[in-house]
């Protein structure tokens, strides 16, 4: 009995408390509906209904007249109304790319370069494990537990099972024959990339 007297006036102090506190911090006359919203938001204007896909949008008249004077006025004054506006709204200044890198970087590289890329053989491959037969499957998982490094039967079986898969990646291409003639010894289907 005791304890619940002691909780129960803990209780209403509690509630005395966070009363007074709210009567002297907080007038509710003070908040109003003006006080929430911003100035720019309180307008007359209608707001244009929503363009579904197939029309086109509408814009307000006072964007559309914005587009038309901006759109009368000479180079300078773009220019003078770009520096206003960075200035106004407190916009850092990015650094422009240079026109001549541009240009120099769009240039198409002559016939000789082209034709000596396309004359340079490949000299890594990938080693692809495509198709396996049926009957020999059980070779091809001892096979490829051999030779791909860190794989036991079990993961060995799972790689074969989900084909195709990359055995080896960026290998010369001596090596990567030699693998090839390995896996389809076991009836394998490999190919080169």
């Amino acid at each position: 009995m005791q304890a619940i007297r002691v909780v129960t006036s803990e209780l209403s102090w509690c509630l005395r408390c966070s009363r007074r506190y709210w009567q002297r911090n907080v007038s509710f006359q003070s908040l109003s509906l003006q006080s929430f919203s911003p100035r720019r938001f309180n307008t007359t204007e209608a707001i244009p209904p929503v363009a579904l896909e197939n029309e086109e949008k509408q814009y307000a008249p006072k964007i559309q007249q914005l587009v038309k004077d901006i759109s009368q006025l000479t180079l300078l004054e773009v220019a003078d109304l770009n520096e206003l506006l960075k200035k106004t709204l407190k916009i850092a200044d990015t650094p422009m790319m240079a026109v001549g890198a541009v240009a120099s970087s769009a240039k198409p590289k002559d016939e000789e370069a082209e034709a000596s890329e396309a004359k340079q053989e490949k000299v890594n491959f990938n080693v692809k494990l495509t198709k396996f037969d049926d009957s020999k499957k059980v070779a091809l998982i001892k096979e490829v537990k051999n030779v791909v490094p860190g794989l036991n039967l079990v993961q060995a079986k799972k790689f074969v099972e989900s084909l195709p898969q990359l055995v080896k990646t960026d290998v010369p291409k001596e090596e990567a024959e030699k693998l090839k003639a390995a896996l389809e010894a076991v009836g394998a289907t490999v190919i080169l990339d």
